[in-house]
């Protein structure tokens, strides 16, 4: 039996993780794919497998999800990303509690990603905590460019996982902590942050120690070391592309001058 739940994704050139993703859902009535001009096969693999595609251009993370949640036929929706798939535990529980949810409680579930060969656990990747089945009436994602989440009044964890497909692999991990360092950056400065140079020298390396120490990254092996240098490094871009930021805003107004 379907559920009255619509499955959303959105999408931009996920021709390798698209079948998975739509394919661990198969109790929800409607699947629905966002996508902003993928150019592989994305559209074509997901409309093979029943979904309702619309084609949407991109507009940050936090608007393109409600513009989603707007275009799904039913109020509860549930939201993955390309590279997650619900776990065969995850559905069942998902199956068997629905009727008892209330509308105005929004779903959390654990995410549980894997990369360089394992299941990471630690160093704060896991439960890592995802609010993802939610009722549109009384819940919405914030506009939030980056790092957005659901708000809602009332939440309700899940016991079984997410599972996330993070990373391809290494240079694809170093690719994604380039683009999000930037996003971080541009957010700081849209609020107002400065650029302060102790941020610059001690943030990552108390990134670092947090990851791999107090959040028990070397529990992961040699993956959890590679994570917690990936994480500081990442936070050192990120105020770094501030600084330029900011830099290249006081040259600018030298030359005006």
């Amino acid at each position: 039996m379907k559920l009255p739940i619509s499955l959303v994704i959105i999408t931009k050139n996920e021709e390798k993780h698209i079948a998975r993703a739509l394919s661990s859902v198969d109790f929800c009535q409607e699947k629905l794919v966002i996508d902003s001009s993928s150019t592989d096969r994305t559209v074509e693999l997901a409309r093979e497998l029943g979904a309702r595609v619309i084609e949407h251009p991109w507009q940050g993370f936090g608007l393109q999800r409600r513009f989603a949640t707007e275009m799904a036929v039913n109020d509860w929706v549930l939201f993955l990303d390309a590279d997650e798939m619900v776990s065969p535990e995850l559905a069942e529980e998902i199956q068997k509690k629905f009727a008892a949810w209330s509308p105005s409680t929004a779903l959390r579930m654990p995410r549980l990603s894997f990369h360089m060969g394992r299941w990471i656990r630690h160093g704060g990747w896991y439960p890592d905590r995802q609010t993802r089945l939610f009722h549109r009436q009384f819940a919405q994602w914030n506009e939030a460019p980056l790092h957005e989440r659901v708000e809602a009044t009332t939440f309700e964890d899940l016991e079984h996982p997410l599972f996330h497909y993070v990373f391809r692999d290494l240079s694809h991990q170093v690719v994604t902590n380039d683009r999000y360092s930037t996003l971080g950056a541009e957010n700081l400065a849209s609020q107002g942050g400065r650029f302060q140079l102790w941020q610059l020298i001690f943030r990552p390396f108390g990134k670092f120690m947090e990851c791999y120490f107090v959040k028990l990254g070397f529990l992961d092996g040699l993956p959890g070391f590679v994570i917690a240098i990936g994480a500081a490094y990442s936070l050192f871009l990120r105020y770094a592309k501030l600084w330029e930021k900011s830099a290249m805003s006081f040259q600018i107004a030298k030359d005006k001058k």
